[in-house]
């Protein structure tokens, strides 16, 4: 087996020796224009001289970011095993890939991927394990480079209908179209104004409900403010003018409807959060009583509320109501004050992630430990069975919380399970018989057998245990010097469980250990566990973290200097702040589309509605916790901060590009001179947050990440 881990490669630019990054000091940097912005928040001066970079569009920005890449191109060309790692991930990524299958009518549909292509190809097939299968839409066809994606599907009752919704360049708007099955072509609808769309058939599929925003910024706009949302009605055959309103709150702009039908077709359900927050209202219209309009079910934002099937008026609800990690309830729509609530599935000591209602069954998800377990109970809450599922491994979460794909009236239900060493296995389940089916074990390129996966708890600084897992190859073992990826999230109550990661599979291959970290602020545990980094706690998930990077040097695994972290978004902040706080504890960093100005975050596109996890800005209290933090504003002049390769999308309109340009800018300046680490941004032409990338850009992208740790941790 090749080692690609050893001395440094030779990178030979500006007068640096072989083995030495002495190429990349200040001097070799190029210079970004500083303006005079200083702002003044709640009697604070803060500079803020990279503001023009917030700009996407302007041609100053683009000639930056022209220049930024051309930098690290030169970097990253002179890596020696660079061609080799992108052959590798190559191959790894290069086998034939299957969703979960999902029923309508009778026919199944699933996507597919025979390994490269750049988007899957959704199939229309005769069974959930059929062979053969009929391409019913290829998102290949729709653009030259692979950009155009397909966000979600949904299909009609009577599988007839299929509505797609498609993003450019990995933008976070979408258009809803419909196709009909059994043609494959488009009906003349078109649905447009879509942000983070979802959509829902009504019953005889004369139409959907879906979210659409006001027509208050330019669709695709990067900097642009988002209008308030809305659910409407689109019946087929009509123009998108003239569908009906169904739900809008103008007095709450903060507020985010998410609309779906019960399975029985009866009701159209509503769930309302402010902004990103956990906590849901939950309203219905019965359509059985038309006019009677909306009728409330969970009147207020006092818990989590999640509606996982019905019988008649009576609801199921998944809650954290007087339930630390979540049980289900009975809530009549006739008398739904929570006095009259009926537990049917009570608190259990592990999460429950979800659940859903298949063949007069509850199917739960629970975490135990951040590792899924699927427990059946019949329909007043008495438990089933068990399902035998392996250790560290999930359900994958893909459609909803559940990971459950399967229909109140169906005793069939489909799901996947995957590790760090498997790509995915999809199963189904009988609710009725208790069999249990694989459907199709991945046919990726890597030997599972090969590797080693484990969990273990680090202790934090305050006594807590932190779940970290850890990935390896079996003949891998502590020695002080093994190269570390480790990986955290610790935002918005998103638990972080076992999944396979192509580049991640080929960091172990080649001698690594891949190291996981289920952080507080995450939706391992419940409430407390989420509560314990969000607003004023947010410093604990950085904390946790830098605990995480103690032990595996503490615990013979390797040394600061050769571990890398790495996160996204809300991760990408994570490592931002740790880099800039603890910058003794780390080899390298890749912090990707991260959020890393924490005094504007809330300025830009739907921005805003990540202050119910951060803060405000604007709040003179809300602002110390923001600004004591905040990596742009931290960063230290004159520190030669480790070797960090920043990664962005030209097209993200999620975070916004700028945060990470002026993240980048800043740490180039804080150099000394002399300071040898690189300090690179690579920005993807045509991509957004990370939804819809095609795969030619994926693999490069992650080969390039792959090659600058390569070089990077000596």
């Amino acid at each position: 087996m090749h080692h690609w881990w050893g001395s440094p490669c030779e990178i030979n630019r500006a007068g640096g020796g072989p083995g030495s990054f002495g190429a990349m000091s200040k001097a070799a940097w190029l210079p970004t224009r500083k303006s005079t912005q200083i702002d003044d928040y709640h009697g604070d001066q803060v500079a803020d001289p990279y503001r023009w970079l917030e700009d996407s569009n302007s041609e100053e920005t683009r000639r930056w970011v022209q220049a930024q890449n051309q930098l690290t191109e030169e970097f990253l060309s002179q890596v020696p095993s660079r061609a080799e790692l992108r052959q590798r991930l190559t191959e790894i990524w290069d086998y034939p890939t299957y969703s979960v299958p999902f029923e309508r009518g009778g026919l199944w549909f699933q996507q597919r991927n025979s390994g490269l292509q750049d988007q899957s190809v959704y199939y229309v097939m005769a069974s959930p394990d059929a062979e053969d299968a009929r391409a019913l839409l290829d998102p290949n066809v729709l653009s030259d480079d692979g950009s155009v994606s397909v966000q979600v599907v949904e299909a009609s009752d009577d599988g007839a209908l299929f509505a797609y919704a498609t993003s450019e360049a990995g933008s976070d708007w979408a258009t809803w179209r419909v196709r009909d099955v059994a043609s494959g072509q488009d009906l003349p609808d078109v649905v447009d104004w879509c942000k983070n769309p979802h959509a829902a058939w009504n019953k005889d599929g004369s139409g959907f409900y879906y979210s659409a925003t006001e027509r208050a910024a330019p669709q695709g706009s990067v900097a642009g403010d988002v209008g308030l949302e809305r659910i409407f009605l689109h019946r087929l055959g009509t123009a998108q003018d003239d569908d009906e309103l169904v739900f809008e709150a103008p007095e709450e702009p903060e507020w985010l409807p998410f609309v779906m039908v019960s399975d029985d077709g009866r009701f159209v359900i509503i769930h309302v959060t402010i902004g990103t927050a956990p906590e849901t209202r939950v309203e219905v219209v019965d359509l059985e009583a038309p006019g009677a309009g909306l009728r409330p079910l969970v009147d207020d934002f006092a818990s989590l509320a999640r509606v996982i099937g019905n019988v008649g008026e009576t609801f199921l609800v998944l809650t954290d109501d007087d339930a630390e990690r979540h049980r289900i309830v009975a809530v009549e729509l006739r008398a739904p004050d929570r006095a009259n609530w009926r537990e049917i599935v009570p608190e259990r000591g592990a999460l429950l992630l979800g659940a859903r209602t298949c063949g007069g069954h509850i199917v739960c998800h629970y975490l135990q430990d951040a590792c899924s377990r699927l427990v059946i109970f019949d329909m007043e809450g008495n438990q089933v069975r068990d399902l035998d599922i392996p250790p560290v491994v999930a359900v994958a979460a893909r459609y909803d919380e559940s990971g459950i794909v399967g229909h109140a009236q169906k005793d069939l239900f489909q799901f996947e399970l995957r590790s760090f060493a498997d790509p995915g296995t999809l199963w189904s389940h009988n609710v009725k018989t208790g069999e249990s089916k694989v459907l199709r074990r991945s046919l990726a390129r890597i030997r599972p057998d090969q590797m080693v996966c484990e969990e273990v708890f680090v202790v934090a600084s305050d006594g807590a245990g932190i779940p970290l897992f850890l990935t390896r190859r079996h003949d891998l073992h502590p020695n002080g010097e093994v190269p570390v990826l480790l990986y955290g999230y610790g935002g918005f109550n998103v638990p972080i469980t076992p999944d396979f990661n192509r580049s991640d599979a080929l960091f172990v291959e080649r001698g690594g250990l891949l190291a996981v970290a289920c952080l507080r602020g995450g939706g391992e545990y419940g409430k407390s566990w989420y509560e314990a980094g969000r607003l004023a706690n947010k410093q604990r998930v950085f904390d946790d973290f830098c605990d995480c990077a103690r032990w595996l040097v503490s615990s013979g695994w390797s040394t600061s200097k050769k571990i890398a972290i790495n996160g996204a978004s809300n991760g990408g902040l994570l490592v931002g702040a740790c880099l800039v706080q603890h910058p003794e504890l780390f080899g390298a960093a890749v912090p990707e589309v991260g959020v890393m100005d924490m005094l504007r975050f809330h300025k830009f596109t739907r921005g805003w509605a990540w202050k119910s996890d951060f803060g405000d800005p604007d709040d003179p209290e809300e602002y110390r916790w923001l600004r004591a933090y905040s990596p742009l504003q931290n960063i230290e002049p004159g520190t030669c901060y480790p070797p960090t390769l920043v990664t962005t999308g030209d097209h993200d309109d999620r975070v916004i590009p700028g945060h990470s340009y002026k993240f980048a800018a800043a740490l180039q300046e804080a150099a000394p001179q002399g300071c040898a680490s690189p300090v690179l941004i690579r920005v993807e032409a045509q991509t957004g947050h990370g939804a819809g990338k095609p795969t030619s850009k994926s693999i490069a992208e992650r080969a390039d990440v792959l090659a600058f740790l390569d070089a990077v941790l000596s």
